[in-house]
């Protein structure tokens, strides 16, 4: 392994084997959930690749993991998006799972927003996903199916404010879901939708957790404690494995039962 790090010990204990070896794409994996996706995954013996607008942390975790190929992108720019896409999938071979997670939840009045920026936060919320979809087909048909798994959220269930594109955007995730699940299903193909509550990334923490914060998780999470990266990972790695081999067009909340 070229000396490289062994994969989070958070996810020693956890083991899908049976996708040792598989391909596997993420969108936005260089910080935050998205980069517990990308440990997960390297952890079973993936080969991951993903891209990211941040090019010194991709870099970063890239040599730090196993099998871990990173291309520096600003998805909003869809012929980048295509070649960096088309660029991961020759270094990993194929692939089998395709995890769309970018987004970027920048907070906005519903006041202040302009043709310009709600056109903005939709290439980054909603526009790659289809596009990175699009992208992996070719692919996962030539290798007899594979799985997407697209990320929601609970912001436009419990009635979020202050990002209003965002959640419009998020809600359309589980449209879109749907729609591809029964498009692509006779392909062998399974699309389901992970749809995080608050989870306390370093962002998150940084920007936006303060005591209100605090007591909101505490009034509205029916479990103790906090939601974290490795707990959407887990799922998300469930939903890319065998063992949800009948499971297609579905939501997964892990929200701690806050919606």
């Amino acid at each position: 392994m070229n000396q490289k790090q062994v994969p989070d010990v958070a996810f020693a204990g956890v083991a899908f084997h049976d996708l040792r070896g598989r391909s596997v794409i993420v969108t936005g994996g260089a910080s935050g959930i998205g980069a517990d996706i990308v440990r997960g995954f390297a952890a079973q013996g993936c080969k991951v690749g993903f891209v990211d607008i941040d090019a010194a942390a991709g870099q970063a975790l890239a040599d730090a993991l196993p099998e871990v190929w990173f291309q520096a992108c600003d998805v909003t720019d869809l012929e980048a998006l295509q070649l960096a896409l088309t660029a991961l999938i020759e270094h990993i071979g194929g692939v089998d799972v395709l995890v769309n997670n970018v987004a970027d939840d920048s907070r906005h009045a519903l006041e202040s927003v302009t043709a310009a920026y709600f056109d903005q936060r939709v290439a980054i919320n909603l526009r790659p996903h289809f596009f990175a979809t699009q992208a992996v087909l070719s692919s996962m048909r030539a290798r007899g199916g594979g799985a997407i798994i697209n990320m929601g959220s609970v912001s436009w269930m419990v009635k979020g404010v202050g990002y209003s594109v965002y959640a419009t955007c998020k809600s359309a995730m589980q449209g879109f879901t749907r729609v591809l699940a029964g498009e692509l299903g006779a392909d062998n193909i399974r699309v389901n939708c992970v749809v995080p509550g608050w989870v306390m990334t370093e962002r998150q923490v940084r920007l936006w957790l303060d005591a209100k914060g605090e007591e909101e998780l505490d009034r509205n999470q029916c479990l103790p404690g906090r939601i974290v990266g490795t707990d959407i990972a887990h799922m998300v790695m469930f939903l890319a494995a065998d063992t949800a081999r009948m499971v297609t067009a579905q939501e997964f909340v892990v929200d701690a039962g806050w919606s």
